[in-house]
């Protein structure tokens, strides 16, 4: 007796036994289910890196004014938001915000709200007082945006804003603005401006409001409800007092929207998937006892990978919440298989018991269902390679899923279907249904492939192996992209509209509102900024003559954001110098004497410079240069960069920066930041799909090999059966290319997936033929049983899954929407090539090795 036979009869002989313990062990990990934290998250994408590491150390070495702060932006956007009108509904909403006490509790305790609207009603108030004080004060350079320490009040300035004439508004605006004034105060004013903004002009198309919240309260990555709770309130006050076009836009409604609209968009994809998916496994089974047997055993698939990441501490993110839509579709697969070949040894005797029709069933099923799970599951680990903790956890936990649905199906559901069919046969309930695909159209459609292959086998592989050559090509021109706006929701589609009412999903602008957001406004975020750490000797004479032309290097980039004036918005030494040179004398003076050359750059005594900053200003001098220890280590320069900025510019741009900074010193300059990180990420994108292929290709090669020559002694067939499933994934690749889909964080997966469900087909495709090539050695015989048995099975599950998987497009999600298309397609393709194009290989691999005289043997 084979491995296979004794397997099957343990399973029946000891079915109660089985039902018990794998019940238990269900209720043991299933227990977990309830710790998994269910507040559904955007993937975060980090890789270790040296750039990676080089930020940690920015952030811990050095302050900034930003730090343990989140911002939110409130946008106005008109025809001229820089009216009287407009400028005072930004400061109403300022002191709507400053009366909600859920609000103020969350805000940073120094400058809170920074506008364009304070800047100018606080230059109208002092120029008013400069005016009525002893001589008028007119011969006094106009000030920019108030330099004294005290900021008059939210009231001072709308009451003072309310008194004034229109003209004399637009007058100050025009002070505000003036590209040629050189009093600079704590604000640019530029930066609160959209970029395309006309230096000098009174109007201006869009501005914004920045509202700075205290996060120090944070745990992790995590902004505390209370925050994100003021955020949405700041959208309600925005909505009632701003009358203009306006939006509000921070993390927190960003993940407050996100989780409702993945929300919205399950209860709409979900009685469409559960509608899908009973009316073909209505179509396949015709017995609504084996339609709730395999209900209950998705259930229980679903319960194992619940409480797998419960026990792990794996949340749910958007790429996990794939996962179940991938393990119902192979429960599914497994359960079809299980259950037709049970129906098959039912079919060839009829006088079987259930107990021997499923000994004989499930023997000829395990192996194809056990070598599945196998190179499913390694299919899906080879992910645990890949430099992003996201994709990491997706691999692992669909691995265990893939586990749990074979012990589910391979032992637990073989065990209850015959208790249960015994049940039914001593109540008198014998009803039989034959195996799908035996018979009918779908028999005749299942077909196709063996007839195509008895015909003309070498034209249907010369056929795909051109398409794959072609879509193998495309691969190498299809995009990478990590862009984290492609993870927001956009708006419904207007179709939903007529859905009723409990199920017609919300309106979403995040989408829209980060893309305005990133082309239009220099960005506050990390996110939009380019940091360079400069180690070694910085207190050497031309320390800071290389940061100057790095300085001057960054203006001749194309991701370097420019500001309305012409400008560069960088922070680094010299701004701090400058800073504190320009409201302290004695630094001033060391400044002028240290600069020898007269080029505005100190370039010697820097050490007493840098001590002389610290002493007048030490929270300044710590955001720009590090001291540890009396000794100065490092410096820090950071530069804002275009929203739309691609990544891979920056990134070439920053480090060229770098290079220019280190020049010939010793100096040691690394070029990081959010942008130039997600690059990195980008890149192990690639990593990911080549190195997870690889590792999948060579173990699915070596197992399928090993089990072939074991079964049946032929070390060929295990690659002729991995043959159609590298041309789905080219097909797949060229697919994507032709629809402009980018290799993202979501479609990388892709490749494991369409690897491993297009195995677990062809690997049903290869075992039967063997099987029945083995009882009946005539080649298009066998292989239209096989066909018309085991793809029966395989059709159904093909369509189930990517009926799943296929329901995603109507997410409001665009990750979740492409992820669905792109499995689906892959499902799809991996049926048709297991179907198709499996059945012409196996002719020829039969003619030749020279089996077509029956020498292959069951051992």
């Amino acid at each position: 007796m084979n491995p296979a036979a004794r397997y099957a009869r343990f399973v029946t002989d000891h079915s109660k036994l089985i039902i018990a313990v794998l019940l238990v062990a269900t209720l043991v990990v299933g227990s977990a289910a309830g710790n998994v934290d269910s507040e559904l998250s955007i993937a975060s994408f980090s890789s270790d890196s040296t750039e990676a590491e080089t930020y940690e150390t920015l952030q811990q070495n050095f302050t900034t004014e930003g730090e343990n702060t989140t911002v939110v932006q409130v946008v106005t956007r008109g025809e001229n938001v820089l009216s009287k009108e407009s400028l005072l509904e930004t400061l109403r909403f300022q002191r709507a915000v400053a009366d909600d006490p859920e609000v103020t509790t969350t805000l940073r305790t120094n400058r809170s709200m920074i506008g364009l609207s304070n800047v100018v009603a606080t230059t109208a108030i002092r120029q008013s007082e400069r005016e009525s004080g002893p001589g008028n004060g007119t011969d006094e350079q106009p000030e920019r945006s108030g330099s004294r320490s005290e900021t008059p009040s939210i009231d001072a300035q709308i009451s003072h804003l309310e008194s004034m004439p229109e003209r004399k508004v637009e007058a100050t605006v025009e002070r505000v603005l003036d590209p040629d004034s050189e009093n600079r105060g704590p604000v640019e004013p530029y930066s609160l401006l959209t970029t395309d903004y006309e230096p000098g002009s009174t109007t201006a198309t869009g501005r914004v409001l920045y509202v700075f919240q205290d996060t120090s309260n944070a745990a992790g990555d995590d902004l505390p409800q209370e925050v994100v709770d003021a955020q949405l309130e700041l959208k309600d006050l925005s909505a009632r007092i701003i009358t203009s076009e306006s939006f509000v836009f921070g993390a927190g409604i960003v993940d407050e929207e996100s989780t409702q609209a993945t929300g919205e968009s399950f209860a709409i994809i979900s009685p469409v998937a559960l509608l899908l998916i009973l009316a073909v496994l209505g179509i396949a089974y015709r017995d609504v006892f084996d339609v709730a047997l395999g209900l209950l055993g998705v259930a229980l698939v679903l319960a194992w990978m619940a409480g797998f990441m419960g026990w792990a501490g794996i949340g749910v993110t958007q790429i996990l919440i794939a996962v179940p839509f991938l393990l119902i579709g192979l429960s599914i697969d497994y359960a079809l298989h299980v259950v037709m070949r049970y129906r098959e040894a039912h079919f060839d005797d009829p006088d079987a018991t259930p107990r021997e029709a499923m000994r004989r069933g499930l023997a000829g099923v395990v192996v194809a269902i056990g070598a599945a799970t196998f190179t499913t599951s390694v299919g899906f680990l080879s992910n645990a390679v890949s430099p992003l903790e996201s994709i990491r956890e997706f691999g692992i936990v669909s691995a265990v899923g893939i586990v749990a649905a074979f012990l589910v199906f391979g032992l637990l559901l073989p065990a209850l279907k015959i208790e249960l069919d015994g049940l039914l046969g001593r109540i008198g309930y014998t009803h039989r249904a034959s195996a799908f695909g035996r018979a009918g159209a779908a028999g005749n459609a299942l077909s196709v492939g063996t007839d195509v292959a008895r015909r003309a086998p070498y034209v249907v592989i010369a056929i795909a192996v051109v398409l794959s050559v072609a879509g193998g090509a495309a691969a190498t021109d299809i995009e990478t992209s990590v862009d984290q706006t492609d993870f927001l929701p956009r708006d419904s589609p207007a179709w939903m509209d007529s859905l009723p009412k409990s199920f017609q999903p919300s309106e979403y602008e995040l989408r829209e509102n980060a893309e305005y957001i990133n082309a239009k406004f220099a960005q506050p975020s990390d996110r939009s900024r380019a940091e360079f750490l400069i180690e070694g000797p910085v207190t050497e004479s031309d320390a800071l003559e290389r940061i100057a032309a790095g300085k001057g290097h960054l203006a001749n980039t194309s991701s370097a954001v420019t500001l309305a004036d012409g400008s560069l918005e960088v922070t680094g030494p010299l701004e701090t110098i400058n800073s504190v040179a320009a409201t302290n004398e004695t630094v001033a003076a060391m400044v002028t004497e240290a600069d020898t050359d007269d080029d505005g750059v100190p370039d010697e005594n820097l050490t007493a410079i840098y001590d002389a900053v610290y002493g007048a200003a030490p929270e300044k001098a710590a955001a720009t240069i590090h001291r540890q220890d009396g000794a100065y280590r490092s410096l820090r320069l950071s530069v804002g960069l275009s929203g739309g900025a691609d990544t891979g510019t920056v990134t070439e741009e920053m480090r060229d920066v770098a290079t220019t900074i280190e020049g010939e010193t010793e100096l040691t300059v690394t070029a990081t930041g959010r942008p130039i990180i997600e690059e990195i990420v980008q890149q192990g994108l690639l990593t990911t799909l080549v190195d997870g292929f690889l590792i999948t290709f060579g173990v699915i090669t070596a197992f399928l090999t090993l089990i072939f020559w074991l079964r049946y002694r032929t070390l060929s067939l295990g690659a002729v059966v991995l043959t159609p499933v590298l041309f789905a994934q080219a097909w797949l690749f060229g697919t994507m290319y032709l629809a402009g889909i980018a290799f993202t964080p979501e479609t990388a997966i892709i490749a494991a997936i369409g690897i491993g469900i297009g195995v677990d087909y062809a690997i049903h495709i290869g075992e039967r033929f063997l099987e029945e090539y083995t009882d009946k050695p005539d080649t298009i015989s066998a292989l239209r049983r096989t066909v018309r048995g085991t793809g029966g099975a395989l059709l159904a599950s093909a369509v189930t899954t990517a009926a799943g998987f296929g329901v995603l497009v109507l997410a409001l999600v665009p990750s979740l929407q492409r992820f669905g298309f792109v499995t689906s397609v892959a499902i799809g393709y991996a049926f048709l090539a297991s179907i198709l194009v499996l059945p012409s290989l196996l002719v020829v691999w039969i003619r030749i090795t020279g089996s077509d005289d029956g020498s292959i043997a069951l051992s």
